[in-house]
């Protein structure tokens, strides 16, 4: 706003330091205002901000809580024994807390099927100058593979094993050094799950555990070699499996055997109630709720600028109120829960204490938090109307963001008008300064004219 000369440069009085002090007289007790404004209103809208974040954070804490999941849980643990792993358990909230001794007397397996003795002489005999096809198949499993004619006994072992239907059949060649074997072993596992091989072609009977023609084929299956069930031995009563899990055996839990117990071994299973989750979860709504009256307390402590704001009274309030709140049966104090000297949310009361509670009554405790109408719910609800879109936190944000902006419109109109006043005090000072000028300028020739004239200290001749 600085103008392009000096003024009091022909007066030489000091007319640029009056329109400066005029300047600033004008704006600093403005400028002052706006500034306390905008602290004023920048400290409030960062309060509210804060607070929604911690409402919502307890908000979450709470829902949390409200998780059903988290109170049905059990831990399973498994001791094996000392030749190896046999089992892995893993237990739902149907699982009865107690302890099982547990013996894998065998593991389920598929078949094996051996071509008999003499029936190829080595990996790359052609089995047939025709084509045809193989059929496999085990329980309610099958695959057909298509065999071109000429094809060897190694091509037909790659062709098998690549098939893309393949459901767990494997071929393999043995060579003894005086004839190739050929193997078949199946994945299917469980009692009167055998491999069956049936074929198009009567040149692919010694593939087959079936003949073209019916009967047995060159392909069988040694007693050894059949597929079976698991079985396993729970406190001595047996169970059975076509594959290797058992589920429900020990009701809400799942067995997976991983290997046959040693000379009588046994693995010894423990199912125990799992409320880790439910205390970790307590945990952070104590700390959640601690945060949020510890912000409304600070800020609306005595000489605080939110002292008697209704805002933090009403939430604070509301607070206090859901320790009484009851829902099924309980409320947070008799709960266990309560209040220490410094207004904070503890885990105890002088009558009991939340894992006492949680012990004894853990239905009701859950009913507290996640039933129908529970405190979650309520807390959700409540929180909902500060924070959600629309809500009063919202609000009240959107109006001080508005006077944040009008506090800058006036910032910009005062300078404005600064720079009009400015302007005009020049405009009159220059007038000023020039006149004044003029009148120097008028002195000094009348004082060097005076000065000639005799008796004004000029020539006395």
């Amino acid at each position: 706003m600085a103008g392009i000369s000096s003024l009091g440069a022909q007066s030489g009085l000091d007319l640029e330091g009056i329109v400066n002090a005029t300047i600033e007289a004008e704006r600093v007790p403005k400028v002052n205002r706006l500034n306390r404004q905008e602290s004023q209103l920048s400290v409030e809208l960062s309060f509210i901000g804060e607070l929604k974040s911690v409402m919502s954070d307890f908000k979450d804490a709470a829902a949390k809580l409200a998780d059903v999941d988290q109170y049905n849980k059990n831990k399973t643990t498994v001791t094996q024994p000392e030749s190896g792993d046999i089992i892995s358990v893993s237990s739902d909230g149907d699982a009865a807390p107690g302890s099982f001794e547990v013996e894998v007397v065998n593991m389920a397996k598929g078949s094996r099927a051996t071509s008999s003795a003499g029936a190829f002489t080595d990996a790359e005999q052609v089995i047939s100058s025709q084509s045809g096809s193989l059929t496999f198949s085990a329980g309610d499993k099958s695959f057909t593979v298509d065999i071109a004619a000429d094809a060897t006994l190694d091509d037909i072992r790659k062709q098998v094993n690549d098939a893309d239907d393949n459901f767990g059949v494997t071929f393999n060649i043995i060579n003894t050094g005086s004839e190739a074997r050929l193997v078949a072993t199946s994945s299917e596992t469980g009692a009167g799950n055998d491999i069956e091989i049936t074929n198009t072609n009567a040149d692919f009977d010694a593939l087959s555990t079936v003949a073209n023609a019916g009967g047995a084929g060159g392909m069988s299956i040694a007693a050894e070699d059949q597929s079976t069930d698991a079985l396993i031995r729970v406190d001595g009563i047996d169970a059975t499996s076509p594959d290797n899990t058992f589920e429900d055996v020990i009701q809400g839990s799942t067995i997976t055997v991983e290997g046959e117990s040693q000379n009588g071994e046994t693995a010894t299973m423990r199912i125990a109630e799992d409320n880790s989750a439910v205390r970790k979860n307590i945990d952070g709504f104590v700390k959640a709720y601690n945060n949020v009256m510890g912000l409304l307390g600070q800020a609306g402590a005595e000489g605080a600028q939110f002292q008697g704001d209704a805002t933090v009274r009403s939430i604070e309030n509301q607070m206090r109120r859901f320790l009484s709140e009851e829902a099924g049966g309980l409320s947070m104090f008799n709960a266990g829960f309560g209040i220490d000297d410094e207004n904070k949310l503890q885990q105890e009361n002088t009558l009991t204490s939340v894992s006492e509670v949680a012990k004894e009554r853990f239905g009701d405790f859950e009913k507290l938090f996640a039933g129908e109408n529970g405190l979650a719910s309520r807390i959700e609800d409540y929180v909902n109307t500060y924070t959600s879109f629309g809500g009063s936190l919202q609000t009240r944000t959107d109006s001080l963001n508005n006077r944040l902006d009008r506090v800058d419109d006036q910032r910009e109109q005062l300078n404005q008008r600064l720079e009009q006043l400015e302007n005009r005090l020049r405009q009159k000072y220059s007038g000023l300064d020039s006149l004044l000028g003029q009148l120097q300028s008028t002195s000094n020739r009348l004082d060097q004219q005076l000065s000639g004239l005799p008796g004004f200290g000029g020539n006395k001749e």
